[in-house]
Formats: C-alpha cells, structure tokens, sequence
C-alpha cells in the first residue's frame, strides 16, 4: 500500500473514530439528561405530597383545636348543669339509677283454692302473661319505674316462663311475685282494680292478688349488662 493510500486510511479511521466519540457523547448526556429530568420530577413529587399532608395537618389540627374548644365549653360553660341534668335523666329512664317514690305495691300468689283432679293445674298458677297484663297496665296508667322480686325492668327486659319458675333479667324468680311501681298511687291503683280488668281477669282464676298503696317505695337500679347484637351507628 502506497504511502498516500495509507495516510488516507489512517485519517478515514481517525474520522469514524471521532463520529463514533461524538455519537456516544451525545448518547451519554441524553442518559444522563433523562435520569436528572426523572430525578427532579419525583422531588418535584414528594415534595407536592409534602406540601398536601402539611395542609391536610393544618386542617385538622384546626378541627381538633374547635373540638378541645368546645369540650372545654361543655365541661365547663354554662351548657354543663344542662348537659348534666339531661344526662341523670336518661339514666332514670334507662333505670340504671336507684329511684324512690310513692306508688303501689301488687302480690301475686298462685291460687289456693282445692282443685277437682280432672281440671288443668296450670290454669291455678301465676304464669308470665298474668305478670305482663299487670305490668302493662301499670305502664299505661303512667307508672315511672317497675321492678318485680327487685328486678327492675328496662326496655329491653324479657318475662317469660322457664320451667316452675319465671325469668326476668335472667334470674329465676318464684312466688310469691311482688310487683313494686312508681307513680301516682290513687291512679294506678285505680287503673288495676276497674271492673273488668287485670285483678277481675286474675281472680276468676283463683289468683291471689292483693294491692297496696305505699307511700315511699325504692326501686333498685338495673343490674344487669346491656348488648346490642344488630343495632349499629348509622354513621359509623
């Protein structure tokens, strides 16, 4: 190969060399390029994300700053005595508190009169439905408070049948069954002993039903625990 030949090579290698310097040049600073970009977007990210927590802090710990404000309020502003007051009257009528006043005093007994042996005893004897007719009708003539052997009753408090003996609030009760109400003693008196009613149904059966007015009973407050199953907050 002539010498001009070879010069001609050397610089034909020299300037693909030189292209392919360029070209990987620019290949590296578009990598490099791309990566920065991609690094300044996820800070410009985090950083937004932080930006939106802080205000989304702000937020509540405004709300939380109100709510201290006006627990603060409740506790000690001038709603308190009324907050309070309201609240010891939901436990009266829930019966989780020990009440006192006049009302009646109603003993039930099974009967004691001699029966044939072809009749039904059942029919001689104070079942749960003959507590119910009583208590019923001391609730519709505005009875405040019931209990019966000392269990008071509550909204949710079941009577019913349980072998020899009645359960109320889970507890086996026997009789004698002494039924205590408070209320206003002339009417709910009254309202057992009107002709054709409760004692009349009780009595055609032997029933022994005596009713006494009383001028300070107390009832106990309710013992037992109370659970819902289904019941559930709506907003919850």
């Amino acid at each position: 190969m002539s010498a001009i030949k070879l010069k001609n090579f050397y610089w034909s290698v020299a300037l693909v060399s030189l292209v392919l310097g360029l070209i990987l040049a620019l290949l590296y600073r578009n990598n490099m390029d791309i990566q920065q970009d991609e690094a300044i977007r996820r800070t410009n990210e985090l950083a937004d994300q932080v930006e939106q927590m802080k205000k989304e802090h702000d937020v509540l710990q405004g709300q939380l700053n109100r709510m201290l404000l006006e627990l603060e309020d409740l506790s000690t502003g001038t709603h308190a005595n009324q907050i309070k007051e309201e609240m010891e009257q939901v436990k009266i009528f829930a019966g989780m508190t020990k009440l006192t006043g006049s009302g009646v005093e109603v003993t039930l007994k099974d009967s004691n009169i001699s029966k044939d042996y072809t009749e039904n005893p059942n029919l001689y004897i104070v079942h749960d439905e003959d507590i119910l007719r009583v208590v019923n009708e001391l609730k519709a003539a505005g009875a405040e408070a019931i209990a019966v052997n000392e269990q008071r009753l509550i909204t949710t408090t079941g009577i019913r049948c349980s072998g020899s003996t009645i359960k109320i609030n889970k507890k086996d009760l026997v009789p004698p069954f002494v039924i205590t109400a408070i209320g206003n003693p002339e009417t709910l008196e009254g309202a057992l002993k009107m002709r054709g009613g409760v004692i009349d149904h009780l009595q055609f059966f032997g029933i022994q039903v005596s009713v006494k007015k009383v001028e300070k009973l107390e009832i106990p407050a309710y013992s037992g625990g109370i659970k819902s199953n289904y019941m559930m907050d709506p907003e919850a």
